[in-house]
């Protein structure tokens, strides 16, 4: 469990962490370097859940060495999957972390929603939902690996 007290905002009490894969762990399929080490350093603390569309069909393969488990969405209304996905593991005990449209109710309903910005870019949508932003995954991973870093982030 990841526990974040942040001043003036209700303590955080994260078991899983949920991450979108492509544009998120990944660009163009492939994992992005320091992810892997990152990911199981965390995976000691928090159940961590790669949810994705695989739109480049290599991530179960880029994520075998990585403790987590991997969700393949199928069809449309990825928002809706995502959010649902979230909701049954207990929203109030999800970080989510995402770059895309369909990452966008996933970051606003958990209960710590990250943004990363990386060569895919972001959607606006997805950047309004979230309480942080950060350039890259590396440097969202690193704020769960050492969270008083967030709480000099969100406090009031």
């Amino acid at each position: 469990m990841i526990n974040i007290d942040i001043p003036g905002k209700a303590p955080i009490q994260a078991c899983h962490l949920v991450l979108d894969y492509n544009g998120t762990l990944a660009v163009d399929g492939m994992l992005l370097p320091g992810v892997k080490e990152r990911l199981n350093a965390l995976a000691d603390k928090i159940t961590i859940h790669v949810i994705t569309a695989d739109t480049f069909g290599k991530a179960a393969d880029n994520l075998k060495e990585i403790r987590c488990r991997c969700s393949v969405l199928k069809g449309s209304g990825q928002q809706q999957q995502k959010l649902a996905f979230i909701q049954q593991l207990r929203q109030e005990n999800v970080i989510a972390i995402g770059n895309g449209t369909n990452d966008a109710l996933m970051l606003k309903h958990a209960a710590l929603g990250i943004a990363v910005i990386q060569e895919e870019g972001a959607s606006l949508q997805t950047l309004l939902h979230a309480d942080i932003v950060c350039k890259e995954i590396t440097s969202a991973l690193d704020l769960l690996l050492h969270p008083l870093r967030l709480v000099a982030t969100l406090r009031d």
